[in-house]
């Protein structure tokens, strides 16, 4: 504050004030020297520190409206709290000076002061944002940097974005970004990063021609605006529109966001798998990304200690492994044993999701793929681990194992690692899709196998064994449970295995429901009347299924 007290003190004191100044002026000119003097006990926020201030700033004398606004930029550095519109007002009235210093010291202050969570919407709400574009528009860099700063600490209330989106702001903040000045280059990327939180805000950015800019700063050498723009590219990425337009107008944008994965910056780097996931929501993307060699970097995020690392590269391949023929690339690059070792990192759900569902897609269109999975360990893994994780990762575990056990070549593996007796207990879990995948597992396993010890070994436990199982999805009121029980029964029979047809025909529960089956559902259920069509053609195929097991037993007698 040196400059604004010698400001007011020397040229008080030569007397060159005295023609020129009202008497009010004077007053508060001697006034503030004073209050200056026992600044840590003086609240310039209300009462006479106030009206000094703002008689100074109201004034027409331009040097008492520099030693105004040096004054409230001093104080608003060290001293930010909850503003009302009294203390508001004059700063606004600085900003609107004809005068460089001025508008720099105010718009300091008002960049300040806008820290406050209070002060974003009054500052908005009092028509801040007109003044502030026009500082933007100023030559002069310091203004700049300053009024890009507080419309940086604007933006980052919801409730200001639209309306600075609205209100012409985005055009100079995206000029403002290709700035020579580091300082106002970061908060103009800084600011344009606040106003990708909302789909309307994006388009506005998008529009305001942000894109090749916020793109064409990815090489910037500075950290922070490449974190700001890889993070604004990210966001803007959750838009299909904006992926697509993204593919057609930024052709080098894979690349650099792969490179940013090598950055010496874990923000960075971390942005920049981000946004490739987020790209990697299309084929194309996911296609690219494997092509421009994105495995490598991606799977030494996925090795890292660094949670938000692994995090966001984990989320990352899993989109990138959606594409049938990114399967293997992604397989032969080595990423299986990462992605096993990732199901137990029970620091983090989503982590571990990302996981096993990226281990599924692999699993999903090669015998050769399903095959490495199981021999480098995921169902060893996975049975250890089901029945002690989160709802959300064992619905995608059970998942997982459901598709393994399509392959026929697996299935005595599979049954050998003693995966019933993870699934019969979770085909009773509060989860209604982890009941369904573990009871679409077991069917899975239950076609085309030579021998059904392993079935015959949990027909009573655990859980209730593959009885209880049986038992209680033939009577569910969900159709699409009775149509796995009864198509799972058909496995058995059609297996021939003399034993397990005969602990079949020997429950009190099974035949009886399997006959009830074949009467059809009572279409007066309001399960029934919901699902219309669909539940007649399930309806139609569980009757069919029920009267072909009543049928095969009949033969067996």
């Amino acid at each position: 504050m040196g400059a604004c007290s010698s400001c007011c003190a020397d040229r008080n004191r030569s007397g060159l004030y005295e023609p020129l100044l009202q008497e009010n002026e004077r007053e508060a000119v001697a006034d503030l020297l004073q209050y200056l003097e026992n600044r840590t006990e003086t609240n310039f926020f209300e009462g006479d520190p106030l009206r000094a201030l703002s008689t100074l700033a109201f004034s027409d004398n331009v040097d008492l409206q520099r030693s105004a606004a040096l004054a409230f930029a001093e104080i608003t550095e060290k001293d930010v709290r909850a503003v009302d519109r009294d203390t508001l007002e004059p700063v606004l009235f600085l900003l609107q000076s004809h005068d460089v210093e001025v508008q720099r010291a105010a718009s300091a202050a008002l960049g300040n002061l806008a820290v406050n969570t209070e002060n974003k919407l009054l500052i908005v709400k009092l028509g801040g944002l007109e003044p502030l574009i026009r500082q933007m528009l100023s030559p002069n860099v310091e203004v700049q940097c300053n009024a890009v700063g507080c419309i940086t600490n604007l933006a980052t209330h919801d409730e200001n974005k639209t309306k600075i989106a609205k209100s012409g702001a985005l055009v100079p903040l995206t000029r403002l970004a290709r700035s020579k000045d580091m300082r106002v280059q970061r908060n103009a990327t800084g600011a344009l990063l606040n106003m990708t939180h909302s789909d309307e805000n994006r388009q506005q950015l998008v529009n305001a021609g942000a894109i090749p800019v916020l793109v064409s700063l990815l090489s910037s050498p500075d950290t922070d605006v490449q974190y700001y723009c890889t993070t604004a590219l990210s966001n803007i990425a959750v838009d299909a529109a904006n992926r697509k337009k993204l593919a057609q107008t930024e052709t080098k944008l894979v690349n650099s966001l792969i490179g940013l994965m090598d950055s010496t910056s874990l923000k960075v780097e971390c942005q920049a798998a981000l946004a490739l996931r987020n790209l990697a929501s299309d084929e194309k993307y996911q296609l690219e990304i494997v092509r421009s060699r994105g495995l490598t970097p991606l799977l030494r995020l996925l090795q890292s200690t660094f949670l938000p690392l692994i995090l966001s590269s984990v989320a990352c391949i899993r989109n990138i492994s959606i594409h049938p023929l990114n399967e293997s690339p992604i397989i032969d690059a080595g990423f299986l044993d990462p992605l096993i070792e990732l199901l137990a990192y029970d620091e983090n759900e989503e982590i571990q999701c990302h996981a096993i569902s990226t281990l599924r897609n692999l699993a999903a269109s090669s015998e050769r793929n399903k095959k490495a999975i199981v021999e480098a360990g995921a169902v060893e893994r996975v049975c250890a681990l089901v029945l002690n994780v989160p709802l959300s990762v064992q619905s995608e575990m059970t998942a997982c194992v459901a598709v393994l056990a399509l392959s026929d070549d697996l299935k005595p593996k599979l049954l050998q690692l003693g995966a019933l007796d993870v699934l019969i207990p979770l085909t009773d879990s509060s989860s209604v899709e982890v009941q369904g995948n573990s009871a679409a597992a077991i069917g899975n396993l239950s076609s085309k196998v030579q021998d059904y010890q392993p079935f015959i070994s949990v027909w009573d436990a655990p859980s209730g064994g593959l009885h209880g199982y049986l038992s209680r999805f033939l009577e569910s009121v969900d159709t699409t449970f009775q149509h796995i029980a009864i198509w799972t029964i058909v496995q058995f029979l059609e297996g021939c295995d003399s034993e397990l047809i005969d602990l079949i025909v020997r429950s009190p529960e099974i035949i009886p429901a399997v006959r009830q089956l074949t009467q059809g559902l009572d279409s007066t259920s309001p399960h029934h009347q919901a699902d219309g069509d669909n539940m007649m053609n399930d309806e139609s195929e569980i009757v069919g299924l029920a009267r072909r097991v009543i049928s095969m037993l009949s033969q067996t007698d």
